[in-house]
């Protein structure tokens, strides 16, 4: 229990004992006077009602108030986890449309890698092509200036030779 609540039961059992050790004297009748007329009554008796009544309206009011707002916390409570399920929800249809953009972007990423592999291994089968034909004429250049230069040394030393082949290794 909170400090609060137990000084009030202390306070409240303190006037009970004390009203219940002098009942004598609460209980003894007085001339009171309402204004308009006077009554014989016990002044303390009246003033432990009074006393009462006040308690029970307070306690009434306490209990009103606690109840109001247990309700509007619960209200508030259930509103919270309305809103905290709507921004799941949102959140995860984010995360679905994230998903799927995502996964067309991994598309287009692999369609344009494979467009490029594409691009690529038709620019390397010419590159050799182009390779083979290259060494093809170097070769045939190559075995050009090789009889060319037979016929010259055949020519100055008038000696004919035998002919070289193309690819077997000249010895001399």
């Amino acid at each position: 229990m909170r400090i609060r609540t137990m000084v009030l039961i202390v306070a409240i059992v303190l006037m009970v004992g004390f009203a219940a050790l002098n009942m004598d004297e609460f209980t003894r009748p007085a001339l009171l006077s309402l204004g308009f007329t006077t009554v014989q009554a016990p002044l303390g008796l009246v003033m432990l009602v009074i006393l009462a009544a006040a308690l029970l309206l307070f306690l009434a009011s306490t209990l009103y108030i606690q109840s109001a707002h247990l309700i509007e916390n619960r209200q508030t409570a259930r509103e919270l986890h309305a809103q905290r399920d709507l921004a799941d929800k949102a959140e995860a249809s984010r995360f679905t449309e994230l998903r799927s953009y995502l996964e067309a972007q991994a598309l287009a990423a692999q369609q344009r890698e494979a467009a490029h592999v594409t691009v690529m291994s038709e620019r390397v089968a010419q590159s050799q092509q182009a390779l083979a034909e290259k060494i093809d004429q170097s070769g045939n250049t190559l075995a050009a200036y090789i009889g060319e230069l037979e016929d010259r040394l055949e020519n100055r030393d008038g000696v004919p030779r035998a002919p070289v082949l193309a690819g077997s290794p000249v010895l001399r």
